[in-house]
């Protein structure tokens, strides 16, 4: 947002500001309490520096956003990063991305430079909450989020709050097995979703079908695009393993709402069909309610929307107790 509008939202917004910390890029916004993205930068994820030199680019980029709202109200700050979050402490658990940060109190050093409260939050279940706020998930209070990527993720909205569990790792979706003799997965599970249904997997099963040499997810929806059979069977059995995960979370939670996300989603005409069927054949809640399997519409933006909305519920939480 540029010139007149910019000074025209200084005059009238209490403003928040969401961090979405990746493996490859950091990207901060300035979002208002109606959703109103006002400011958005994007820097490269500086990992090979060290972790200080990250907490300092997160730091560096939150205060660039800020500067531009200087004497408005900020709310606090959202950030979402990939791993468990250990809620008491603000410790980092499990995040391969960004070994940088594993065991360190990443909330607290960033509190003590820049004078705001911190809220850490895991990224999917940011994405999910983003989903939820200003995406397909509006008017929706129960949700579940599945992010189709390099692996599966996946966050859980229960009441229009993120469902953490006792100690912040609920929402694991892509650890739900769907194949108790599949392929072993690095959490020491076999039959891992993440390892039948994400892009790695996508991958590989079209190395073991001499598909063709180093072909990318991309590759291979483009050639279901020109009816290649064996890359339409790699899609039709990634939706049956979907739409087995599927299946156990309508049973277990019998929400209105199951959304998918990622850069699977341009294979969906591939893969919904299998996973519809599935979803039909195992789950009875499903065929007896008027539960929706969708996609999401934020794209990359839910993390950032997502983590901008925590410190407003934070306000609201306070309010009311």
């Amino acid at each position: 947002m540029q010139g007149t509008n910019l000074l025209r939202y200084l005059h009238m917004t209490e403003y928040s500001i969401g961090v979405d910390l990746g493996g490859t890029n950091l990207r901060a916004a300035a979002i208002d309490k109606e959703g109103k993205l006002l400011d958005k930068i994007s820097v490269e994820t500086n990992l090979g520096a060290g972790r200080d030199a990250v907490i300092n680019d997160i730091v560096s980029s939150i205060s660039s956003v800020r500067s531009k709202f200087a004497g408005q109200r900020l709310a606090g700050v959202g950030i979402g990063v990939p791993g468990f979050i250990i809620l008491e402490t603000g410790y980092i658990l499990g995040s391969n991305n960004l070994p940088e940060l594993e065991g360190f109190p990443v909330r607290d050093a960033i509190e003590q430079r820049l004078g705001t409260p911190i809220i850490l939050e895991n990224d999917a279940n940011a994405a999910a909450m983003g989903e939820k706020w200003m995406g397909a998930g509006r008017g929706v209070e129960d949700l579940v989020l599945m992010t189709l990527g390099t692996g599966i993720g996946g966050g859980i909205i229960s009441h229009g709050r993120v469902l953490h569990g006792f100690r912040g790792m609920a929402g694991e979706i892509g650890h739900i097995t769907v194949n108790p003799t599949g392929n072993p997965c690095g959490c020491g599970n076999y039959g891992c979703l993440e390892k039948h249904a994400s892009a790695t997997a996508v991958e590989s099963m079209a190395m073991v079908m001499s598909l063709g040499d180093n072909l990318t997810s991309r590759d291979i929806f483009d050639l279901a695009v020109k009816g290649h059979p064996k890359a339409l069977m790699i899609w039709i059995s990634m939706g049956r393993a979907l739409g087995i995960a599927l299946a156990t979370l309508i049973n277990l939670f019998n929400y209105p709402l199951f959304l998918l996300s990622g850069g699977q989603l341009p294979a969906w005409d591939f893969f919904a069909p299998a996973m519809l069927e599935e979803v039909k054949q195992r789950s009875f809640t499903f065929r007896n309610a008027d539960t929706r399997i969708e996609k999401a519409t934020l794209g990359s933006e839910a993390g950032l929307y997502g983590a901008a909305y925590l410190p407003f519920q934070a306000q609201e939480q306070h309010k009311e107790s």
